[in-house]
């Protein structure tokens, strides 16, 4: 290309998202050969057992219930004021932060809600930490955003969360630049399925503290729950927020919450960013500049998704049914991973400690040679840096069975 018109910050940018990449390989297998004989681990949406698509009822229900004006008026910038009372509870549960102040804001689903964390809690040329196992927009959003990025090992030999491994690369970086924003995906960690416990974020926060401690930097821990809602029991994945109480007031937490796998609702786009601090009016400016920054972006949000939230977190028994809802496709999930694990270790195939949610991954030095392979075997997963990504969430359990014995063996002929 002789001239470009782009400016010198864009030029050059370009990106192949190996998750849709990989989930059109496997449709365009589907049409050649048919949707039974072929495994689709691709995308991050729940299928049912039949491979049909999921959509919580209670969420369909209330959604197609609304008034033209629910669904269709203007939402406020930051959101509805119901919404943003109504989302924190959601999120929080039983387990609010004690001695802190906390505030919402509407964000074009958990994506927007990253989007604004990176934008607004780091300096351009900041460096941005997150697991050396992430989600690849993680670092899309930096490098569109002219931060770094770089990663920590996630967890120990002994498969725990590996705290000397951030505390390092946390302390590298305050040598270099005056704040630090940690990103945690937790519970149900995308890729892995991996979560951290209540007392490895305590021990992240302590480690902070320490790191920042008679110095005039900050630091910034942002908590990505988009899984929250298929971790566990509801309130027992929920006591990593009671951590995150009285705060010093050099430590400031983002939280990511998603409309899009809590109710279902990917193509919604809905989501919220929730701030917690121990200052009144750090959590004012958390509210100002995060507004300022979605009337220069979308604007504002889905209203329909901000109406069908509130509608059913005032409700009783809608949230009751859509409690059981979540709890069955919970199991579901869960019952696969169950028996991809026990496969595993009966066929020697090393995996990342899985613990509940949407995905498991395999470590993998060629990724892209073993995804490859398994698509001679018509099994289609996502190769990421650091492996490959299976999704439980939209792979039927009788597509599981026998599936890690077909990865073992396509890593065994490309020498992983």
């Amino acid at each position: 290309m002789s001239i470009s018109c782009v400016a010198p910050h864009a030029q050059g940018k370009s990106a192949k998202d190996r998750i849709f990449g990989a989930s059109e390989a496997a449709q365009n297998r589907i049409k050649e050969i048919g949707a039974d004989k072929v495994t689709n681990s691709t995308i991050g949406v729940m299928l049912d057992n039949d491979g049909n698509f999921v959509v919580l009822p209670t969420v369909a229900k209330v959604y197609h219930s609304l008034s033209d004006a629910e669904l269709f008026r203007y939402a406020p910038i930051t959101g509805l004021p119901e919404f943003l009372d109504l989302v924190q509870g959601a999120c929080f549960g039983q387990s609010r932060p004690d001695g802190c102040y906390t505030a919402a804001v509407a964000t074009a689903g958990g994506s927007g809600a990253v989007h604004h964390c990176i934008w607004n809690y780091t300096m351009p040329g900041d460096t941005v930490l997150t697991s050396a196992w992430y989600w690849g927009p993680y670092k899309t959003m930096c490098r569109d955003m002219n931060r770094n990025f770089d990663t920590y090992p996630m967890v120990t030999e002994d498969h725990r969360f590996n705290l000397e491994g951030l505390r390092e690369k946390v302390q590298e970086l305050l040598k270099k630049q005056d704040r630090v924003l940690v990103i945690i995906n937790t519970p149900a960690h995308n890729p892995t399925g991996f979560s951290l416990t209540p007392e490895d974020i305590e021990n992240v926060l302590h480690m902070l503290e320490d790191s920042i401690k008679g110095t005039n930097k900050k630091a910034v821990l942002a908590l990505d729950v988009a899984y929250i809602d298929y971790a566990g029991e509801r309130e027992e994945v929920r006591k990593i927020f009671k951590k995150l109480s009285h705060l010093p007031e050099n430590i400031f937490v983002l939280i990511c919450y998603s409309l899009s796998k809590s109710f279902s609702m990917y193509g919604q786009r809905s989501g919220a960013l929730i701030g917690v601090s121990s200052s009144k009016d750090q959590i004012q400016e958390f509210v100002d500049v995060n507004k300022f920054t979605s009337r220069s972006t979308w604007s504002n949000c889905n209203r329909g998704a901000m109406d069908t939230l509130a509608t059913i977190y005032k409700d009783k028994k809608l949230l009751d049914d859509i409690q059981k809802e979540r709890n069955h496709y919970y199991k579901m999930i869960q019952e696969r991973g169950d028996v991809f694990t026990r496969e595993a270790q009966e066929c020697g195939l090393k995996m990342m400690p899985y613990i509940s949610g949407f995905f498991l991954s395999i470590p993998a030095k060629d990724s892209e040679a073993v995804c490859n392979k398994l698509h001679e075997d018509n099994i289609f997963c996502v190769p990421l840096a650091a492996g490959v990504r299976v999704g439980l969430c939209c792979t039927p359990l009788s597509k599981i069975y026998g599936m890690a014995k077909k990865i073992k063996k396509a890593m065994d002929a490309v020498g992983e």
